[in-house]
């Protein structure tokens, strides 16, 4: 019961997490767009978010592993806090350069917060997951999905909390709906959650498996071929046809909430296997080469003369797509605890989610540059490369997970 309840707190607490962080980023994202920043500018702001995650994944494993879980899922909630109020006091005032350096900096304390809470919270299930892999997968898919769903509805919130309270305000109420949840965290869970005997050298540390090696590789293609469009390229592409921000805001948490669902209801749409990889490696495969092929044909419609609604082109394609990468995503994180080994898990996990946020800051990159110069067709060519990388990684993954690994 201990266990369960231990899931049901950290899920809980992410949820919350990812609520706000959702709403951060499409306050980000709309404000200075109606400010008139370009879509370079606007990849700019957040390029420092993804950057820094790379950092806090690889070494929030490792901290995670040496002080537990509760104590690293307590920091990423205050630095995220610390990330909104100091989002707050930008001046409206101040010159462009002055506002871009303020953002970037406390964006990148959010990125910071984001992936030491992931990363603790991933390895929490690991660490409370008791009945082997059917439980594994599906409280792994439980908690991805959920947490894309809030994160859909965070979305929402954020484009509402902009055209009815306003910048500043919005900003408020979030950190504010984060201090409740960080009070929760530290009454609800035990600190010795997830404590092992950490990596004592950097070598020791970088010495994973092949199957979490290679699932690293393929999730920075996979998550960069997402955002490569996601990000700026769709948003700026669908308030160019006349949406407007509340608009704009509700399809992206739309798509985001119905990826969230595919994700929880996943492990029903994947073969099972006893072992837990025999069927589930073909099938990340299958689902990996179905993907690339849906970026590719839209790309394509798009380019017909006299289209009609392109808008509504890309609405339904991507509808389609969201489908196909939230069953993937959730087996790529399903098979990243299958492969990680059970004394170190969050430091695979957190190596494995540092690939994750080095996918989206190269999907970022390349939203600002390929949206600027060649509109979201460019975009969307763009994810069409990343998947077919993806799926050649996926083709490499082992069947089986390798024994428990020991670096002298």
């Amino acid at each position: 019961m201990s266990a369960a309840r231990n899931y049901l707190v950290v899920t809980g607490a992410y949820w919350g997490f990812t609520l706000t962080d959702g709403a951060l980023r499409m306050l980000v994202l709309l404000h200075f767009y109606r400010l008139g920043y370009t879509p370079f500018m606007l990849a700019f702001l957040f390029l420092l978010y993804e950057a820094a995650g790379i950092f806090a994944n690889f070494g929030g494993g490792w901290l995670a592993t040496r002080f537990g879980i509760p104590r690293m899922l307590s920091i990423g909630l205050t630095l995220q806090i610390c990330g909104l109020l100091m989002l707050s006091a930008l001046d409206p005032g101040w010159g462009t350069t002055a506002s871009v350096a303020w953002v970037v900096a406390a964006q990148g304390i959010s990125g910071v917060a984001k992936d030491l809470t992931k990363t603790a919270s991933k390895s929490a299930i690991k660490a409370t997951s008791q009945q082997g892999a059917g439980q594994l997968f599906r409280w792994v898919a439980w908690f991805t999905g959920s947490k894309n769903a809030m994160k859909g509805f965070g979305f929402f919130l954020g484009g509402f909390l902009l055209q009815v309270a306003g910048f500043q305000p919005a900003l408020w109420l979030l950190a504010g709906l984060l201090t409740v949840v960080l009070a929760g965290v530290t009454l609800g869970l035990p600190r010795s959650l997830g404590k092992a005997k950490a990596s004592k050298s950097f070598k020791e540390l970088m010495a994973k498996s092949r199957g979490v090696n290679l699932l690293a590789g393929a999730r920075i293609f996979m998550f960069g071929s997402r955002d490569v469009w996601f990000v700026v390229g769709l948003p700026v592409f669908l308030y160019s046809q006349g949406w407007h921000f509340v608009g704009v805001a509700t399809f992206l948490a739309a798509w985001t909430i119905g990826y969230g669902g595919v994700q929880a209801l996943a492990p029903s749409m994947v073969r099972r296997s006893q072992d837990g990889l025999s069927r589930e490696v073909p099938e990340a495969r299958l689902w990996a080469a179905a993907m690339a092929t849906i970026p590719m044909a839209l790309g394509l419609l798009l380019a017909v003369p006299d289209i009609g609604r392109p808008d509504l082109v890309v609405v339904v394609g991507l509808a389609v797509f969201g489908f196909a990468f939230a069953v993937n995503s959730s087996l790529h994180s399903y098979l990243i605890l299958a492969y990680a080994g059970s004394e170190k898990a969050a430091e695979d996990v957190g190596f494995y989610y540092a690939a994750n946020a080095a996918g989206r800051l190269l999907g970022i990159l390349l939203s600002g540059i390929l949206a600027q110069h060649g509109g979201l067709e460019a975009c969307l060519r763009g994810s069409a490369t990343m998947l077919v990388t993806c799926m050649a990684l996926t083709f490499l993954l082992p069947p089986e997970a390798e024994a428990e690994r020991s670096v002298a």
